[in-house]
Order: C-alpha cells, then sequence, then structure tokens
C-alpha cells in the first residue's frame, strides 16, 4: 500500500460495476494479469477488475464510484509502452478503451480527426484510405498503440524529426477527471490563446491526472511518392556527421534511424539479412516524384563526404520495406538473442548538436556489459536507445543493466538533454524526473494534488 494514501478492495463497488457493465466487467484472473504489465521489464501486478466501457459517460461513472470508493483507477489502452505505466501497484480497476474504438469525425479540409480512445493508429490511417481523403496521421511509434494511449505518453517515433510528436499533433482532448467529471480541452482551431495549456497538460500525463476518452489529431497530405534508403558508414561520428549535415541543409527528411554494429548484427541473424556490419543510416523521404528524388541524390552525395559510399535506395513499397526491414525487427531482433528475455529499453534524448558525443559515450558506457547492448534510436531529433535483452529472473543482471540506465541518463542530462524522449516515466523512471526537473516536481505534485486528491488516478506513476 501507499505510504501517503490507503486505498480500498474493489470488492466495496463490483455490485454497481456489474450492474453499470453487465459482462463488460471482468474477474478472470488471466484477463487481470494480461493487464498488470505492458512490454517492459516491470513484473506483472494485476488489477482486481477490468472495465471495457464503451462510452465517456460509462468512464465517468466508473472513475466515480472509484473516487467515492477510493479505489484506485489504471487506464489501459494496447499495453504495448515500456515503462510499467499499467502495472495496478495497488490493485484497483482497470479501465481497458479498446472497446471506445469508433472513428468520430474526419475533417478533409482541416485535415484533422476526432477519434474514441481506443483507435489506434493503423485503425485510422485504414479509415483515412478508405474514405479516399488522401490524409495520413502520421505519429509512428513502432507498436500499433492506441491513439488516447500514444496521448497519455506523449508518444513519438521515427517520424518525429518532421511531423512531430503527440504534443505537436493534438488539438484537442476529452478527459474523465478523477472524480469523474468530464471536461473538452482545446478544439479544432490550429491556434488559441484561451486559457491555461489543459490538453498538452494532459498529453504526457500518463493516466495520472485524467482518463482520455477522445482524441482530436492533425493529419497530413499522404506523400505523392515516398524514397527509403540505407547507409552503413564506417564509424558512429562519421554517420552522425552526415545526419547533422543533411538536417543542416534543409533537406526535409521524414525519418532518420541509426543502428549501431551490434543492432544491425542481432537483425542479420533474426530476419536472414545480410547487411554490412557497420553502423547504418536508415532515411526516408516524402513528396513529390521530383521532390523525393531530389532529397534522396543530396542525402547520398553528403553521405558519401563523410564515407557513406554503399547507399541504396528505392520508391517500390516492397523495395522499400526490404530497405528498412532491419528497423522494423529491431527490437524483436535483440529479444532473439536470448531466450526468455524481457526488454530493458532506454530511452535519452539530446540536442542534437550533442548526439555524436553521446551515442559515443553511450557506446563506452556499455562497451563492457556481460549481455547484448546494442545503440539505435530516431536520431533526426536526438532521441537513443540501448535494449538489454534482460534475464528476469537475474537480479544480479538487473542492478548491473540498472547502473548503465543510470549512466546514460546521467550523460543525457548533463549534455542538456532529457531522461526520456518518448517512452515516459511510469513506474521506471520517476527517480530520474527528479534529477531531471528538481523541485519543479513539486509543482506538478501540487497540480496532481489539485486534481486527484485522493490520489486515485493511476498511484505510484510518474510523481
Amino acid at each position: 500500500m501507499s505510504t501517503q494514501h490507503s486505498y480500498n478492495d474493489v470488492e466495496i463497488i463490483l455490485p454497481a460495476l456489474r450492474q453499470l457493465l453487465g459482462d463488460r466487467l471482468s474477474l478472470d484472473q488471466d484477463i487481470l494479469d494480461d493487464h498488470g504489465h505492458d512490454v517492459s521489464r516491470h513484473s506483472t501486478q494485476a488489477p482486481q477488475a477490468v472495465a471495457f466501457p464503451k462510452s465517456t459517460q460509462e468512464v465517468s461513472e466508473i472513475v466515480r464510484l472509484c473516487n467515492q470508493h477510493r479505489v484506485p483507477v489504471i487506464p489501459f489502452g494496447t499495453g504495448t509502452a515500456v515503462e510499467g505505466g499499467v502495472v495496478a501497484l495497488y490493485g484497483g480497476v482497470s479501465i481497458d478503451l479498446t472497446q471506445m474504438n469508433q472513428v468520430l469525425a474526419i475533417n478533409v479540409t482541416d485535415a484533422d480527426a476526432t477519434v474514441q480512445a481506443g483507435v489506434t493508429r493503423y485503425q485510422l490511417n485504414a479509415a483515412l484510405q478508405e474514405q479516399s481523403t488522401g490524409l495520413l496521421f502520421t505519429v509512428d511509434p513502432g507498436a500499433d498503440a492506441s491513439i488516447g494511449g500514444m496521448a497519455a505518453t506523449r508518444a513519438s517515433g521515427s517520424s518525429a524529426v518532421r511531423y512531430g510528436t503527440m504534443r505537436d499533433n493534438t488539438l484537442a482532448l476529452t478527459v474523465v477527471l478523477a472524480d469523474g467529471e468530464i471536461i473538452k480541452t482545446g478544439g479544432r482551431a490550429r491556434k488559441s490563446s484561451a486559457g491555461y495549456d489543459l490538453t498538452h497538460l494532459m498529453v504526457g500525463s500518463e493516466g495520472t491526472l485524467g482518463v482520455i476518452t477522445e482524441v482530436t489529431v492533425k493529419l497530413y497530405p499522404q506523400p505523392e511518392q515516398v524514397s527509403s534508403a540505407i547507409c552503413p558508414f564506417e564509424t558512429i561520428e562519421s554517420a552522425v556527421e552526415a545526419v547533422l549535415e543533411i538536417l543542416a541543409s534543409g533537406i526535409p527528411v521524414a525519418r532518420i534511424e541509426l543502428l549501431d554494429d551490434v543492432q544491425i548484427e542481432a537483425v542479420n541473424q533474426y530476419s536472414g539479412l545480410n547487411n554490412a556490419l557497420k553502423p547504418t543510416i536508415f532515411f526516408e523521404f516524402h513528396g513529390s516524384p521530383n521532390h523525393v528524388a531530389e532529397q534522396t541524390t543530396r542525402a547520398k552525395e553528403i553521405s558519401a563526404r563523410h564515407g557513406g559510399d554503399k547507399f541504396q535506395w528505392a520508391v517500390d513499397q516492397q523495395q522499400r520495406d526490404r530497405l528498412w526491414q532491419a528497423r522494423y525487427d529491431s527490437f524483436h531482433a535483440v529479444m532473439a538473442l536470448r531466450d526468455n528475455a524481457v526488454g530493458y529499453v532506454t530511452d535519452v534524448c539530446v540536442p542534437i548538436s550533442q548526439l555524436a558525443s553521446c551515442f559515443l559515450k553511450a557506446k563506452e558506457i556499455v562497451k563492457e556489459a556481460s549481455l547484448p547492448a546494442p545503440v539505435f534510436g530516431h536520431v533526426g531529433d536526438g532521441n537513443f536507445h540501448v535494449v538489454f535483452p534482460l534475464d528476469p529472473d537475474n537480479p544480479a543482471e538487473l542492478e548491473e543493466v540498472t547502473t548503465y540506465h543510470q549512466q546514460l541518463i546521467d550523460m543525457a542530462l548533463a549534455a542538456g538533454g532529457t531522461c526520456t524522449g518518448e517512452h515516459g516515466i511510469g513506474l521506471g523512471k520517476r527517480h530520474a524526473l527528479e534529477q531531471e526537473h528538481g523541485n519543479a516536481v513539486n509543482t506538478m505534485r501540487q497540480i496532481k494534488q489539485a486534481l486527484d486528491p485522493f490520489h486515485i488516478m493511476n498511484p505510484g506513476k510518474v510523481v
């Protein structure tokens, strides 16, 4: 139990929840266990009940009940996050939003869409394609995450270098607060100076301030053509120098990813590829055919100046997928290096000017690790990761890797960066939040106290 707050057993509200939800309330142990973990290293801690609402009003009634009786609430999307944000530390009710999966509105002229929180990014893009809108939802965290979960964790991914993160692409929200009140934040206008920016307070709050039930997001024109490319380099330094020059030249690259030689070897083994065992940059360019050809040619020329003389590119979908296969399979390839491994995923982001030195320092930090430690990331915006395939039953490994993780955080903060570029704080980085923001975390706690005085909203996370 919390040292500051006490919670009641869910039993106290089960009759009311059953009356509200019927068979959309589950006490099945397998379902409880499925909702007690994400894809991170954190051990499963199951909620006491899982609710499957279909509307904002139902979410409101569930949360109101929980608040009245001091029962914890843990919002749940697809469970694809990596910082333990859905672990039910104190039991309570997991609110699974996957049945709230309706695309509510698509506004082609204004290039925006409003969806229920359980809609996934693939589902939204499929709807945009089916309606021949010519538009695209661009935030791509890798997994087919729910858009509500992406907003809650302020997700981004490889396309952020051109299109931005969920912070940049969220216009409005419907949120159920801790007392069950429903509020709407923001709007469809592309700018506003009206009051406090509650939308972006909720974006990245990880379920600790409220349950996001609807999201209005920006859309972008579907590019007329897409070009993908890969290029190996002799050293990390030369690869990053090429990235910096490409960005400085004004080439509007849609994605730039860098995989080190350890990651490339892992993917070669996992996917049956034959990529050179060298640091490798993966590019993607969007635009008209002429524009894409020009961008690709300029990137090739710059790469060559930095020793990247094996530049390959393609516009055909099948060939593009083949070139990018190593990046698509990177996480699973690392997990396949060891039987029954779980991923300990680090996630730092540094100013782009510090990228080369920090990437190299990261390699230096983990070079003596007793388990594989590939380094890769979205280097166009300074965000990179080390993923350790961890034996979950080996405390010594966890201690070792946690030490490396702290060194990576120290390095990033010393360079003017952040302890997390896209994965959030969750359960695993609360100490790092204080290290990064100092007494500003007290202000965050005051906001939390004001909106959730009984601390029922995802307790034990973030602050």
